[in-house]
């Protein structure tokens, strides 16, 4: 994993990135999506431990989760950003994909690619808006590079339950943003719903785009595309999209990366 280190003033950050191997890197990532998704965004779960203040399931044990640290701060606050992530072989471990509670993904299993499922990812509020998602990309990038990954995929939310809110975003990706039919899974489940909700030709893209979650633009922007329909997840209180990123768009993920390296150096 990369390492980048801006020696400027006390207060400048200092990314790195590595998967979590102990249980107190694991711990402090789990730390980090309870203050996010439960703390922050009223998310909840039948394994949530709200005494240790851990958000946790069942996928936690079989995969990988990568970190991302500033090493400018002390202790298990260093883990300021997490990925979880899982490949086929993880997935067999656990059972399934995390998705596929809410995604039929015949068409991804039936692709013949190498995939990698995306989950549980979030960054510490101190950081949003600044530099600390490109380095979390740099260290997916490896990550998927080191196990010549094909296709990345994974829910991404919209915060709250609210559909009647969110017709507009829906709608967009609907019409805009749908993955090609032979990789288009199918939200599935008494909560999948119809993102066809709005007819193209009344939609105000502006206002859709702007209602649009800050990591599910990144996406897009990258040429990810989703999934038809989406998920009502009421225990998470969120509703989720599947997104899928090609080979063009991990390499273009890539780039952006080596980009970013040079810019670093």
């Amino acid at each position: 994993m990369r390492d980048s280190a801006d020696v400027m003033t006390q207060a400048t950050p200092k990314f790195a990135t590595q998967i979590a191997r102990t249980d107190d890197e694991i711990n402090a990532a789990l730390r980090l999506r309870y203050d996010v998704f439960v703390a922050e965004l009223g998310g909840d779960g039948p394994l949530v431990d709200h005494t240790a203040q851990l958000e946790q399931d069942v996928f936690d044990r079989h995969a990988d989760h990568i970190i991302l640290l500033d090493k400018a701060r002390a202790g298990a606050d260093q883990v300021i950003g997490v990925y979880r992530v899982m490949t086929a072989g993880m997935a067999q471990a656990a059972g399934r994909f995390y998705c596929a509670e809410e995604y039929d993904l015949t068409p991804l299993y039936n692709s013949g690619k190498r995939l990698l499922e995306l989950g549980r990812s979030c960054l510490h509020p101190d950081y949003r808006g600044g530099p600390a998602m490109m380095h979390l990309w740099a260290g997916l990038a490896d990550y998927a590079q080191a196990r010549k990954i094909d296709l990345l995929f994974g829910v991404a939310s919209f915060h709250g339950t609210d559909v009647a809110a969110l017709t507009e975003p829906l709608s967009l990706l609907h019409h805009r943003h749908l993955a090609r039919e032979a990789l288009r899974v199918k939200a599935i489940g008494p909560t999948a719903l119809s993102m066809n909700i709005i007819q193209a030709d009344r939609l105000d893209r502006v206002s859709a785009v702007r209602q649009m979650p800050a990591l599910i633009k990144a996406y897009l922007r990258l040429g990810g595309t989703v999934g038809d329909g989406a998920f009502v997840d009421h225990d998470f209180n969120t509703v989720d999209v599947c997104l899928i990123l090609e080979s063009d768009a991990i390499s273009g993920l890539q780039r952006r990366m080596l980009t970013m390296g040079a810019a670093d150096g």
